[in-house]
């Protein structure tokens, strides 16, 4: 197959996050298997094994799309369409086979990053414009949280399909801190909620001790910073070795989003056997098997209490750590790359056979 992925933003864009990242294993996976693949994105982009097309600016892009599609891609065999809340709207530019791959519903997200009309007009493209104009295509869901939301949009699930994200298998690089330390991983951005994490670490500090590492770049680093109680370490942006090194350390992966489409770092911790402490939200409860792998708690007027009463309840009891870590090792085990790019790839395939 000849397949091209359209995306809002390549990995190599400095604001690139998870979404990039399936969309990059997704691409190489299927490129690895013999395919023809190519991407366009908007700018920066980066080197790729696949061809990678610079589409522009965070809005040009879009107008830019269609041009570079039929001057480049037009004949190719199937489009993937990696909405990130407004999709590129390709039905109604492309006869062809077209599939939405999406992360998660941003219908809740458009108001902590935009001013009122902007976040209006976001939430009828995702909510109103998008089902009417994908009314023919299948769509890929990340997880079953994501497959309900589209459903929730008016999406026929029936055109749903489900392909839960892989993760890299990895072994730990060094023991577990002798002291209590605590990782939150990811982008510092609104919808983290990180500064929910800074605060209920003030009230578990005084029991548990340690350090609680924040780790991760964006543009809330400095609003953060300047909130961050004592015993809270930033580090930044973070490669995979020491990506791989802290969670090795931590007795726990904490995470407050708002909402996730597939819990990429939740696999990535629980790969290294480090269970997870989180709310009971979209995406994050399809990665956290509640009990199991980590444990959740409501995200209501009384979740930061049920939060500190389990981090403090987590803190000191390892052997329920180790408990969770190692179910979580295991479930991290069966969620492999290659297993999301097969049932992919049969997707595609059945884009092309409708």
């Amino acid at each position: 197959m000849r397949v091209l992925f359209v995306s809002w933003k390549d990995l190599a864009h400095p604001q690139a996050g998870g979404a990039e990242y399936v969309t990059d294993r997704l691409a190489t996976g299927l490129q690895q298997r013999g395919h023809d693949v190519a991407l366009l994105a908007g700018g920066p982009v980066g080197e790729r094994a696949y061809e990678v097309g610079d589409l522009g600016g965070t809005y040009t892009q879009y107008v830019r799309a269609p041009f570079a599609y039929w001057r480049r891609f037009r004949d190719w065999d199937v489009v993937v369409d990696a909405e990130n809340g407004v999709p590129f709207f390709m039905p109604l530019w492309r006869k062809g086979p077209v599939v939405c791959l999406v992360h998660h519903v941003h219908v809740d997200q458009w108001s902590m990053y935009f001013p009122r009309p902007v976040a209006a007009f976001g939430r009828f493209l995702e909510t109103r414009a998008m089902p009417r104009v994908y009314r023919s295509a299948l769509f890929v869901a990340v997880s079953n949280s994501t497959a309900a939301g589209l459903a929730d949009l008016g999406i026929d699930p029936a055109r749903i399909r489900t392909v839960e994200m892989g993760t890299d298998p990895a072994e730990p690089t060094g023991p577990r801190s002798p002291e209590p330390c605590f990782v939150a991983l990811g982008r510092l951005v609104p919808h983290k909620r990180v500064e929910r994490i800074l605060a209920i670490w003030a009230r578990v500090r005084p029991t548990t001790g340690g350090t609680l590492v924040v780790a991760g770049g964006g543009p809330e680093a400095a609003r953060l910073e300047a909130l961050a109680p004592p015993g809270v370490v930033f580090t930044g942006a973070v490669g995979l070795e020491d990506k791989q090194r802290l969670l090795s350390e931590a007795w726990l992966l904490v995470h407050a989003a708002h909402h996730e489409g597939w819990g990429t770092v939740i696999m990535e911790a629980a790969a290294l056997g480090t269970p997870t402490l989180a709310f009971d939200v979209r995406g994050v409860r399809d990665s956290v098997v509640d009990g199991t792998t980590g444990v959740l708690v409501p995200d209501d007027e009384r979740g930061d209490d049920a939060f500190a009463s389990a981090w403090i309840r987590l803190a000191g009891d390892a052997a329920e750590r180790a408990r969770l870590g190692e179910a979580a090792r295991d479930r991290a085990r069966a969620h492999t790359w290659d297993r999301a790019v097969t049932e992919f790839e049969a997707v595609l395939r059945e884009a092309l056979d409708r």
